[in-house]
């Protein structure tokens, strides 16, 4: 199992940021490098607890499609989402967020293992773990200047 752990440090109300992290439209905004787009389950707006979303982007030059579920909220502490159906093995990321004086701490815990066993291993240490760590960071960067504002 890989793991990508990422704070994103944001000067804003942790409800706000909590919203902004879990909001369709703003994903799909953050990941306009892979024409990432919802295509069945919940396609816009906030989604909830229990709901999944199935995205289709281009990545490593191939189109995916990728279907996650909410498992589980607390709001505006937490929130997890799991892989149901795509090209990892497994899938699992945390999403946390810490009501700091000056704002939002926002933590990501992402989990993935990739398929094909040793094969799938040396991939995600040469390529796929900085792949995919990129791919959050680029969002964290879109959800901390939306919510400053």
């Amino acid at each position: 199992m890989t793991t990508i752990y990422l704070e994103t440090p944001i000067k804003a109300d942790v409800h706000k940021v909590f919203d902004l992290a879990r909001d369709i439209d703003l994903h799909q905004k953050s990941t306009g490098k892979t024409n990432e787009k919802a295509i069945a389950g919940r396609t816009s707006g906030l989604i909830e607890e229990g709901e999944t979303v199935t995205w289709r982007a281009k990545h490593l030059g191939v189109y995916q499609t990728l279907t996650t579920k909410i498992i589980s909220m607390e709001k505006p502490v937490r929130f997890t989402d799991v892989m149901l159906e795509g090209a990892f093995k497994s899938m699992k990321h945390q999403h946390i967020f810490k009501n700091k004086n000056d704002g939002t701490l926002m933590i990501d815990i992402f989990e993935f293992e990739s398929p094909l066993g040793i094969i799938g291993r040396f991939f995600n240490h040469i390529f796929l773990k900085n792949y995919m760590k990129n791919f959050l960071l680029e969002r964290n960067r879109l959800i901390k200047k939306i919510a400053e504002i």
